[in-house]
């Protein structure tokens, strides 16, 4: 096209869509948090789903999403329950026990002629059993911090009670407003679209229920091996290892670091050496057995496609992308091959009815 035929038309329709793309990420940008609590409040409306449509069977609706939910909020209170109260008698018990490690970090130290080599040159110990004095006394300091982060407490307490309403609304009307949204299409469309979303939602619900499989084995597991072991709050660190088992790739290395560095406070170093060895042979086999089976089952995905769709998720939006990433990727993989097997039916209809 050459210059002299743009018309000044063209120019401001031109203008206009840059403008109008522009504002609307603009708009995105400054929606980002609402845009994510919906995006939220959508995977749990379609994860809890499932068990609020077993209890439909059997009670009207309503009490099913109650029952449902009020047992979704009885998870939290149940975990802040176990692990809590034995995470602040262990902090006090370290911050009281503290001298005495590090005077027994001290006469190891003084029984290895290589260590007491590095403690003449460095100092490390007496560094250390400078600051195991000082502990004690910084827990006030440390009362003070948590009291500063109150706000940032109400903030996520506010976002989550939204989220929670959000979704309780898509349980009870979601599928009817979907509905009526498939129905403005063609019949033809129409009933695609359907099988597409019941798809969806069905891969969605099973992943989650995957995921909290792979966790309760992963915290079962982790439960019997510290309790042989004698490692101290085994309970607790058992449901922390479920629960960041929870995180794909990073979640589980996160979780056997932590209990790790629990070992070197009971029999070190032979705890430690057990439990690193246990947790490299189960992380293989979960990566390499039990993950597949119920990922596979779940959402049929590929094992590349997972990692890639976790990888760019967990860049993008932090821990919160890595948990939905692979959900997405599922709903995204039965979009695709819905418009495609579309596609080739459209093409053979169109070969069918053209003249021979």
């Amino acid at each position: 096209m050459r210059a002299a035929d743009i018309s000044p038309r063209i120019i401001l329709r031109i203008v206009l869509v840059i403008v109008g793309v522009v504002l609307t990420l603009y708009v995105i940008y400054r929606l980002r948090k609402p845009i994510s609590w919906l995006v939220i409040a959508t995977f749990l409306a379609i994860a809890m789903s499932g068990p609020v449509n077993l209890l439909n069977r059997y009670m009207r609706r309503g009490f099913a999403i109650t029952l449902s939910y009020l047992g979704l909020l009885a998870v939290p209170v149940a975990l802040g329950a176990v692990l809590v109260p034995p995470i602040v008698n262990g902090v006090n018990d370290l911050a009281q026990k503290a001298p005495d490690y590090a005077a027994q970090a001290r006469d190891y130290v003084q029984n290895n002629s290589r260590l007491r080599k590095l403690e003449e040159d460095y100092g490390v110990i007496t560094k250390l059993e400078e600051e195991a004095k000082k502990l004690p006394s910084k827990l006030g300091g440390a009362a003070g911090t948590l009291k500063d982060l109150g706000v940032g407490l109400v903030n996520s307490i506010f976002a989550g009670v939204t989220i929670l309403i959000l979704s309780i609304f898509m349980v009870a009307n979601g599928r009817r407003w979907v509905s009526k949204a498939i129905a403005f299409r063609p019949p033809e469309h129409a009933e695609r679209l359907e099988r597409a979303v019941d798809r969806v939602s069905a891969a969605i619900g099973n992943y989650v229920g995957g995921a909290i499989a792979q966790a309760t084995i992963a915290g079962i597991t982790a439960f019997i091996v510290m309790k042989i072991l004698g490692i101290p709050f085994a309970g607790p660190l058992a449901v922390l290892v479920g629960i960041a088992d929870l995180i794909p790739l990073v979640g589980a290395t996160i979780a056997a670091v932590l209990v790790g560095i629990v070992t070197l406070f009971a029999d070190f170093p032979i705890d430690t050496i057990i439990w690193a060895v246990w947790a490299i042979f189960y992380q293989q086999v979960e990566n390499s057995i039990i993950q597949p089976q119920i990922q596979r089952r779940a959402v049929d995905l590929n094992a590349f496609v997972v990692i890639v769709s976790v990888l760019f998720g967990s860049t993008l939006f932090g821990i919160l992308g890595a948990l939905l990433a692979i959900p997405f990727a599922a709903a995204l993989q039965i979009a695709v091959m819905e418009w495609w097997h579309y596609r080739q039916e459209a093409q053979v209809g169109t070969a069918e009815i053209e003249p021979s």
